[in-house]
């Protein structure tokens, strides 16, 4: 059935009818109304709004008058409305919302709300003017979309209290107007994004608009398919043992998390694999219900592993796997964090703080990015400089970075110590020791130096800012001026033939970019890199 927007009932004698056609003009419902005996030409009370006009055709305006049924002990206020030069009394009026309607026996028996706005006449009178002659019923309605209804109903009549008000005849007669009919198990409104099979939670927004273009729903308990309503069984992707549905791509686990559905393409499977690891536990979480690791242990739930203090920590205990290990430092203030460690280079041990390797980060960021970390730890990232000052910060570490050259050379510098300050210091390389390996010695004349980003610049030179040159973020220097040949890819241009050199090292420029702004290592070989990866280890 259409939703309703304005709604009236209306009475009148061999007619009764619901109608809302025409909301009344506004005003208070206490206001002066026509007590009929003041116009009837005899002392008694008319019995019904076809009465009031046919005894008083001199007055047939719509409004508030009295009337007195048969054997109703007293006299009351009713609306008549006059259509087509007949009485109709309003039972019923619903147009706006104000007055509440969710309402026990009593009231309905006796009748609530303001005659010229919203109201219900009342059970008890109704029952004796219905009983006192033959009435239609007409109901007209506007539905929000602006389409109109009327419908009406001969011979209609209703029971006295004893039998609960029933409804003792209503025989259908007639409807007028545009009238939807929904197909079966929906229901007529103006919400948009009902729940489909695709997505039985409203995870898209359900009903998310309620005041659109009005069509057919499904009623409760159903979901849409297509163009139909089917039961929740009949969608792909039920899982029967839970009684629901899963939206696509979601995931559900068992009650004892021995089994895991997924619906995948509005196909469901089912892994009988699942199971929890020994460090973990099935229970529900923010009302997801899987495997979840112990305390003091990381991972899915169906594998966890310790979470150690470092990777040379994790090294220790025997893991030889290069990968990515949840680590929490010995005083750390924050949360456990992923960071991928090297297992197998030099003895192991190392905790890679940054990676490049296929071109797939973005690292011309701001300060607070590289000040957090970024990317994605089992490729390209950087772990985050307030962690490396925490790290280096307790205990003495070196630090190692492995180069491949884009001709395929391997490369590798090697400090005895490195330590950087905290971000009130600009994360300034406070330590760097003694150096060894073949890589050209990138780290040159960082010791000393602030750390530099484009929104963020430390750098020293007041001409310009290194980080935007170089398209980059880095430990950048202000402390060279040479005149090297044009081969050489770490200087930026200036005036004359000379350069101003900001670093021999970019490894957070742009991936193939082109000179001066491109990923290189050292000024002396080639200038492009094919991936470099920096780590260090407790000395």
């Amino acid at each position: 059935m259409e939703m309703l927007k304005p709604i009236r009932l209306i009475l009148c004698a061999l007619s009764f009818t619901l109608t809302s056609s025409q909301r009344e003009e506004n005003g208070d419902p206490r206001d002066t109304y026509q007590a009929s005996f003041l116009y009837y030409q005899k002392a008694e009370y008319a019995r019904d709004c076809k009465e009031v006009f046919d005894q008083c055709p001199a007055s047939n305006a719509s409004g508030v008058y009295l009337i007195k049924p048969d054997g109703y002990p007293d006299s009351f206020e009713v609306y008549c409305q006059n259509i087509e030069s007949s009485g109709w009394t309003v039972i019923q009026r619903h147009f706006d919302g104000s007055l509440n309607f969710n309402r026990q026996w009593e009231d309905y028996k006796l009748g609530f709300g303001f005659l010229k706005t919203e109201f219900w006449l009342g059970n008890e009178k109704l029952s004796y003017l219905t009983n006192q002659a033959v009435y239609e019923l007409r109901v007209d309605a506007v539905f929000a979309n602006g389409n109109e209804v009327q419908v009406s109903y001969d011979r209609f009549r209703i029971s006295d209290e004893w039998s609960n008000f029933s409804l003792v005849h209503a025989r259908y007669s007639n409807t007028v107007g545009t009238f939807t009919q929904c197909p079966v198990n929906m229901v007529y409104g103006n919400c948009t994004n009902p729940l489909t099979c695709e997505d039985p939670v409203g995870s898209n927004g359900l009903y998310g608009n309620c005041i659109g273009n009005e069509n057919c729903i499904c009623t409760d308990g159903f979901l849409m398919k297509g163009d139909q309503c089917v039961d929740p069984s009949e969608c792909s992707c039920f899982v029967p043992d839970e009684g629901i549905v899963l939206h696509e791509k979601g995931t559900l686990v068992n009650s004892d998390c021995s089994v895991e559905y997924t619906c995948l393409n509005q196909t469901l499977t089912e892994n009988s694999a699942y199971n929890c690891d020994p460090n973990a536990e099935c229970k529900v979480v923010s009302q997801t219900r899987r495997c979840y690791c112990n305390e003091g242990f990381d991972g899915s739930g169906e594998s966890c592993m310790t979470i150690f203090a470092g990777c040379l920590e994790a090294y220790n205990a025997g893991h030889r796997e290069n990968g990515v290990y949840t680590i929490l430092p010995s005083g750390w203030s924050g949360l456990p964090f992923k960071t991928s460690c090297n297992m197998e280079i030099d003895g192991g041990g190392w905790t890679v703080f940054q990676r490049r390797s296929d071109g797939s980060g973005d690292f011309y960021r701001n300060w607070e990015s590289y000040k957090q970390g970024f990317g994605n730890v089992s490729n390209e990232y950087w772990l985050g400089n307030e962690k490396l000052h925490y790290i280096t910060s307790q205990r003495s570490h070196m630090v190692r970075i492995d180069v491949i050259t884009s001709d395929g050379a391997l490369l590798y510098d090697k400090y005895t110590t490195f330590a950087i300050q905290s971000e009130s210091r600009g994360y300034r390389v406070s330590s760097l020791g003694t150096h060894s390996g073949d890589g050209g010695e990138g780290f040159h004349r960082i010791q000393g130096e602030s750390f530099s980003t484009y929104d963020r610049d430390n750098d020293g030179w007041s001409s310009y800012n290194c980080a935007e040159n170089h398209r980059g973020a880095w430990w950048y220097s202000n402390n060279w001026i040479h005149c090297y040949p044009d081969h050489h890819c770490n200087y930026w241009s200036e005036a004359g033939s000379c350069r101003h050199i900001c670093t021999r090292a970019n490894p957070n420029g742009e991936y193939n970019g082109g000179q001066g702004v491109n990923i290189f290592w050292y000024d002396y070989g080639p200038c492009y890199v094919k991936s470099i990866e920096m780590k260090i280890r407790p000395s």
